[in-house]
């Protein structure tokens, strides 16, 4: 963790809903005035998309059919911890970009499923901003969970995550229903051992759980509303917290446990803003008097 040079990081795998919550942080970074390095989690993953293709075809012809995209094999774990330290200690570090379509590539002038060359993080930032798969990955090589001063994760109900992985991966992506299922079943080992244990090191989590039927994510036709839905805000340490406060600015919001406030799920946004802009205020505060004081 650093004072000068800190770090906010968002967590949960493919399908979460993690992109909506860097919708809201981008807001708050643009209302508070914040240069953020945002980071990119598919940035770090090995294998470039048709490469990606290859391994797996040669996973499954030797009998392994659970290679994915979750697992230490194809990410760069180390590459991902030392950017993190780097950053920290000096507000430099390596990254690239991934480029998923041909809207994003087109600049590049590189085809889609490509990575970028390796580039120095923009100098001048207040902070590092990540997204992804692993912000809190810790296994017997890494600890990257150590390093962010705030850790986010965002964790639906799985069947709502499957819900949201099948709409998004058939409408935006073209995929067929048994081709995300399969990559579901595939992702499943890894999952259990490299997504769900980041969720005991994050400071706040955010679980969105739907009032309507989900039993059978496979035949849903829409994805639930934020109107359906409440979202289970988990702090991990509340001290600090006003929860109070949190009750009366959020209408129809209660505490489920003294750690755990839960809202209407149309009302998300807002309580990620009343709760990380003070999160954001203090830690520029931090910064300027660390800053200050060299």
């Amino acid at each position: 963790m650093s004072e000068r040079h800190p770090i906010i990081a968002i967590t949960g795998s493919s399908g979460a809903g993690t992109t909506s919550v860097t919708r809201t942080f981008g807001q708050i970074f643009r209302r508070e005035g914040v240069k953020a390095a945002v980071i990119e989690g598919d940035s770090f993953h090995r294998h470039d998309r048709q490469e990606m293709k290859v391994r797996q075809a040669e996973a499954e012809k030797a009998g392994n059919n659970n290679f994915s995209h979750f697992g230490p094999d194809n990410n760069l774990f180390a590459e991902l911890e030392a950017l993190f330290r780097s950053y920290g200690e000096s507000g430099r570090g390596k990254t690239r970009k991934y480029l998923h379509d041909p809207e994003e590539a087109a600049p590049y002038r590189q085809d889609p499923g490509t990575f970028t060359p390796w580039e120095d993080v923009c100098a001048e930032t207040d902070l590092l901003f990540y997204e992804g798969l692993h912000g809190a990955v810790v296994t017997p090589d890494v600890d990257i969970a150590r390093h962010p001063d705030l850790l986010i994760g965002v964790v639906p109900v799985v069947n709502l995550e499957w819900i949201q992985k099948l709409w998004r991966d058939k409408s935006k992506r073209g995929y067929s229903t048994e081709a995300v299922t399969d990559t579901i079943l595939r992702r499943m080992p890894d999952y259990v051992n490299y997504i769900c244990p980041q969720f005991a090191y994050t400071h706040v989590n955010f679980q969105r759980v739907p009032c309507v039927d989900t039993s059978n994510p496979f035949i849903a036709r829409d994805i639930p509303s934020p109107d359906e839905s409440f979202v289970v805000i988990r702090f991990a340490k509340p001290k600090g917290i006003d929860f109070q406060y949190l009750l009366n600015m959020i209408h129809d919001s209660f505490m489920s446990r003294a750690n755990t406030i839960v809202v209407p799920g149309g009302k998300m946004e807002l309580a990620m803003q009343l709760i990380f802009t003070p999160f954001i205020w203090r830690m520029m505060e931090r910064r300027q008097r660390a800053s200050g004081a060299l």
